[in-house]
């Protein structure tokens, strides 16, 4: 059964653990997701049965929204409310002075992602290495924030929406807020609202040409050819520009990309 949905992950819950309770409920044995949501965090999950797993580097995903709201004086070593080292009191700011904080987020971000985070590390996710006990080195990352906005602020909560490039740490911008206000905070909630053009819906089934990243070509030789995944020549295309496109054959589609004058075969034949 091929499907493309989206499901809302609750808080809790392991990406992975979530996905086997999908496939139980539908009855499906290859499924897939794409955007690893943490355990503390809940929302938006982009789901794929059969078939529909092999397109998920070719969906429109960006730019991600989140919901978050932020602890002033909870520290935590995995910035939220897991591994909490102590909550200390402190004292209200002006709401100026906490907007001008969120605000300053704002542009390209470089940060260095939370050692609990689903950042991959040979094969394992970080945060499963630091409840280990393991050591969890990681590299430095660049996000572009493109959007901040303040929901409110009730002492010591800020509640906050950030629009933001794909695998842009939230719980890091949490930190950095805090620390511009000259003390520590970690999330207390963490909600992925969107991605691209992704919203929860009831896990209504989608329309995979609708939200692919790719733009149609036309190929205007024998459909055949397409069909039994025949050689292809680029003359035969109403587009020769260097690229990848999607083919629509009505059952089924293709994806293809021309480089240097050739035309490869990236999927073959998705049934939708």
């Amino acid at each position: 059964m091929n499907r493309l949905f989206v499901a809302y992950k609750p808080s809790g819950v392991v990406s992975n653990h979530f996905l086997s309770r999908l496939k139980r409920k539908y009855g499906v044995k290859k499924a897939g997701f794409s955007g690893t949501l943490d355990p503390f965090a809940k929302g938006v999950l982009i789901i794929g049965f059969g078939s529909y797993t092999k397109l998920f580097r070719f969906l429109d995903k960006t730019p991600k929204r989140y919901r978050a709201t932020l602890w002033l004086g909870l520290d935590s070593l995995s910035l939220d409310t897991e591994n909490v080292q102590k909550v200390q009191k402190i004292s209200e700011f002006p709401l100026e002075k906490v907007k001008e904080a969120l605000f300053t987020c704002k542009g390209k971000l470089t940060y260095t992602p939370p050692i609990f985070s689903a950042k991959s590390i040979d094969g394992q996710r970080a945060y499963d290495l630091a409840r280990e006990g393991k050591e969890v080195k990681l590299k430095e990352v660049t996000s572009t924030i493109y959007d901040v906005q303040l929901c409110h602020y009730r002492h010591p909560f800020v509640t906050f929406e950030v629009t933001v490039s794909e695998g842009t740490y939230v719980r890091s911008i949490g930190d950095m807020v805090a620390k511009k206000l000259g003390t520590f905070g970690s999330l207390s909630a963490l909600e992925r609202l969107c991605e691209g053009k992704f919203i929860y819906e009831d896990e209504k089934p989608l329309e995979i040409k609708k939200y692919l990243s790719l733009k149609e070509n036309f190929y205007l030789g024998d459909a055949e050819n397409i069909r039994f995944g025949r050689k292809l020549a680029l003359e035969d295309f109403k587009i020769q520009d260097e690229g990848t496109y999607f083919l629509d054959n009505e059952n089924f589609i293709t994806i293809i990309t021309i480089k240097e004058n050739k035309v490869k075969y990236e999927l073959g034949r998705i049934e939708c």
